[in-house]
Formats: structure tokens, sequence, C-alpha cells
């Protein structure tokens, strides 16, 4: 006799913000295919997958509400021989939920608000929405699921109160940005809880980029052991079929787990979906980068080809005196061994130019940081009139090392659209580029093994400016992800003055993060939505000794 199933269909997909009609258009189809090709009892969307996430001050605004109102009053019509559960956003009266609706019979059915709100990092709930205090629990074929949304599985009561409530299977609804063994976490906090209600738990995830944020995937299903019964892959998109096995208790079937990325291959394929998506949803044609023949324009290089393909990405060598012909050359054979369009522009006339032009006013003041600054500049103004020419987003490429110091160069290098490595320490990038290369070699191995340097001046080395990058990018990571302070950071063994340089430079440098373009977040504390120090402040002088 045939086991008595039941058939949840998790909608594992790329939603984008603010644009209500396009997300309806993706519900639809998937309600289609969960329906005619899995013949399901139920299709899941993530949190707010009718608003996209996060929506920001897109929620102040009444047509948005409007639009959201609308497209709500389509998708329940297609809800006929199924299920639907969604998070959108809820407007009753003047209050704001982050919510969950239920859909049966072209009508709503049950509904639900999320009670955890989010205050911390890369969240602002608070700023939008108000807390639900109400647990929902559904009846589906004589089984009773909860609903939760995202925030509220990392803690115990709504959990148990959705439980003690009746709930024999949770579906929790999220979007849960990505950085770095974050999957590791949510697994984790999932089992934790499972251990404390013994009920099956369905994390429901989307997948895609949103301005600096990567939504990664990675649908899980465990049973009320706290066993993983089936994970759907990380960074695409998919249509998950679960099945339950309704005589008996309600025990999910096996299905198949997909396998988890190492910590690189998670980072290089965040930042491919991240550039994809920036690109795409702000529906640039293409890409400019100005490949210098280093290892960081290199990594950008080698991802926004396997983010675009080939045919949109455009690559400027534009060397000046200090230019060593190695990296020219090398900006040739990357750019020939990836097929994108290679072209030279020389910054020598521009900067000759500028040098006549302020021969006068400099004279009786020595040679200094300024004539470097000057050279970064002109290649900006390079980069940035082909953008304007062509309509190509120009990828900038410095990494999180450089920006957490300052050393970069307003309105040069930092000028651009978006920065692909802004949350990639310098230890990283290596790791990434040996990484892209394992897949086929397409970054020089003279990129690879020579010192880096912005060729801004003769024979000039990053660690003549700079910490040797093994123990910068430590000092960094205790300092701005690990929050620890100067005296922890010392005694961790690292020298005092070392300690000091970098934290100075840090809060020195706020002012020119404010800046920058946005760029892609796999750290649990990157230079934007996690990081808001003030640029005006006497804490630097209190904390570093003179």
């Amino acid at each position: 006799m045939a086991q008595k199933l039941l058939t949840i269909v998790v909608a594992q997909l790329n939603f984008w913000v603010g644009d209500i009609h396009r997300n309806l258009q993706t519900m639809i189809h998937a309600v289609s295919a969960a329906k005619q090709q899995h013949q399901a009892d139920l299709i899941v969307f993530p949190e707010l997958a009718l608003s996209g996430y996060p929506p920001e001050d897109l929620l102040f605004r009444s047509e948005f509400h409007q639009s959201i109102a609308l497209a709500l009053d389509e998708i329940t019509q297609y809800a006929d021989g199924i299920d639907i559960l969604l998070g959108y956003p809820e407007q009753h009266d003047t209050y704001l939920y982050n919510a969950a609706i239920w859909l049966r019979d072209k009508k709503v059915f049950s509904s639900y608000r999320k009670q955890q709100l989010p205050n911390y990092g890369v969240f602002d709930e608070n700023r939008y929405f108000v807390a639900g205090q109400e647990s929902c629990v559904v009846d589906l074929h004589g089984m009773a699921i909860g609903v939760l949304i995202c925030e509220d599985i990392w803690y115990e009561e709504p959990v148990a109160k959705t439980v003690a409530d009746g709930a024999k299977l949770i579906i929790c609804l999220n979007a849960s940005p990505f950085h770095l063994s974050k999957i590791e976490q949510r697994s984790e906090i999932i089992v934790q809880r499972i251990a404390e209600q013994k009920v099956p738990i369905l994390y429901v995830h989307c997948v895609g980029g949103q301005d600096e944020l990567i939504f990664d995937g990675g649908t899980m299903l465990f049973d009320k052991q706290g066993v993983l019964c089936q994970r759907a892959p990380l960074f695409k998109e998919a249509l998950v079929p679960l099945r339950f096995n309704l005589e008996n208790s309600f025990t999910p079937l096996p299905g198949e787990i997909a396998s988890l990325p190492d910590e690189i291959e998670s980072a290089y394929q965040a930042l491919v979906l991240g550039v994809h998506d920036y690109v795409k949803k702000n529906r640039f044609s293409g890409v400019l980068i100005g490949l210098s023949g280093g290892i960081d324009s290199a990594l950008t290089t080698a991802i926004a080809v396997d983010a675009l393909g080939k045919e949109a990405v455009e690559v400027i060598s534009m060397p000046s005196r200090y230019t060593a012909s190695i990296s020219i050359e090398d900006a040739k054979e990357e750019a020939k061994t990836l097929g994108v369009n290679y072209l030279e522009l020389s910054i020598e006339p521009a900067f000759t130019a500028f040098l006549s032009i302020l021969a006068k006013p400099f004279t009786g003041y020595p040679a200094d940081i300024t004539e470097e600054n000057i050279q970064a500049r002109c290649r900006g103004v390079l980069l940035m009139a082909l953008s304007n020419k062509t309509g190509k987003l120009v990828l900038t490429t410095g990494n999180k090392s450089e920006m957490a110091v300052g050393y970069s160069t307003l309105y040069g290098d930092m000028a651009g659209g978006f920065d692909v490595l802004k949350d990639v320490p310098k230890k990283l990038v290596y790791q990434l580029a040996h990484y892209r290369n394992q897949l086929n070699p397409v970054i020089p191995q003279r990129v690879l093994e020579r010192p880096p340097s912005a060729e801004l001046a003769p024979n000039q080395k990053d660690e003549d400016t700079l910490l040797p990058y093994p123990i910068l990018d430590q000092i960094l990571e205790y300092y701005i992800e690990k929050k620890y302070s100067r005296e922890q950071i010392i005694k961790a063994g690292f020298p005092p003055a070392s300690v000091d340089q970098v934290i100075s430079r840090i809060h020195r440098n706020e002012y020119k993060r404010r800046q920058a373009p946005p760029g892609i977040r796999i750290t649990p504390v990157a230079f934007g939505r996690d990081w808001r120090y003030p640029i005006t402040s006497g804490f630097l002088q209190e904390t570093v000794k003179k």
C-alpha cells in the first residue's frame, strides 16, 4: 500500500527589491510549476518575497503598498488546488509588519507577523516594523504547521510558543544575508531549536544579490531528531520539492543534500553572484575595469567574466612612466586568456599636462603623494569618461585591507560604481586567485608572485607604506570584526606601534569610505551597513596613545 504523502515545494528564488510586478510573475510561474511538475500541496516563498529584501525606505511610500496590495489580490487567485505561503510587508492601519500570509481556495486563510525584529549589523527592522505577538498554526491535510520568520528561529520563545499551540512542523521563511560560515551558524541554531522542542524545521531561504548583500540559498529540512534530510544548492535558484509521510508523525522523506562549498569557494561564488545581480538588476550593458597587471584587478576581471560573460567585460590598461613593462604584459595576457576586449590608454599626456598646469602653485613644494594621486585621478577620469560614453559600469578594485587604512585615492582608483573586493582582505584575494586558477589558469603566475605595488612612484611597493599584509589583515580582523580593544590586540602579540598605526588609519579614513562605491559583503562586518562610525570624533584621541 502506497504511503500517504504531503508535498511542499520551496521556491528558493531571486526576488528583486521594489519590482513588485516582476516578483509577482515569478511567483505565478513557480506556483504553476509546483502544481504541474510536483503535484504540490503547498508552495512556500521566502521572507518579504513579494517586495524583495530589504525594501528599506520604500516601505514609507504609499504607492509601494498600493502595488503590494494589488499583487496580493492577484496571487490569491492562484491559490486554487494548492496552498500558497509567502512573505510580504503588511500595512495595517498606521502599522507595518514583516508578515507571512497563507492563501487557500483563493482566499486569505491565515497570517503571521514576525515577532523578533533584528536591529543590528545590516538590519534596521525596528525602523520600519512593529513586532507581532501571536503564533500561527495551520492545518494542512490533518497536519499542524507552524509559521515563523527568520529572526524568530534564533530565539527559543517563538518556537516554543508555536509548538505549544500544536505545531508538528515549523516552516521558517528567511532572507538571511550571507557571510563566511553563516550556513553553519544557521544549522547550529536550527538543531538547537529542534533539541528543545523535538519538532522538524523547514528553513526556507532566498538567493541573489541586493546592493552589498548576498542571499545564498541552501534551504534546509531537518527532522525532529535534528538530522538534515534535505538541502538545496547554494547560490542557485531552485524549486525544491519536499515530501512528508502523513502516516508516520509527519516524517520527512530523505531528499537530495547539496554539498557545501568550502570557505574559499563560497566567497568566490558569492562575489560572482553579487557582480551578476548588481549589473543585471541595475540594467547595465557591461562593465569596465582598469586592469593594471596587479592581483586585485586581475581577480576582479576573472570574477566579472564568470559573472557576466566575456562579451560584457572590457578592460583598460592605463600605463604611466612608472608602470613596469611586465605589468602591461601580464594585463594583456590575462585579457587574451579571458577573451575580453582590451584597450590601452597611456595617462602620460594627461599627467604631464597636470604637472605643467600646477607647476607655478607647486613651486617650493617637494614632490610627494600629491603627484601619485594625480596619476590615479587621471585613470579615474578616463574610466568614468568611457563609462559615460558607453553606459557600462566601472568596477573598482580596492580590497578590504586597503579600504580599511585608506590606501586608495579619492576620485582616482576609488572612482566607479561597484567595488567587487571591498570586503575581501588581501590574504583572501590571493586565496581566491589561486582557487580561480585551479578551475582553469586565467591569472598570470607572475601576478601571483610579484610584490603588490600601486606603481605611482619609482620601485614602489605596498609594504613601503603599509604593514606586511599578513600582519595588517590580522590586526584588522581583530579590530573590525572581533571588536578587540587596542590592549587586547597588543596582548595577542602585536607591537603597540603597529596597532596604533592601524587603528589610527582606520578612523582617519572614514571620510574616504563614506564616498566609496558599494561592494559585496562576505564577512560579518563589512564597510557598509555593518560599519557606522562617525567621521568627526574624539574617540581616536582617547583610544590611540600618541
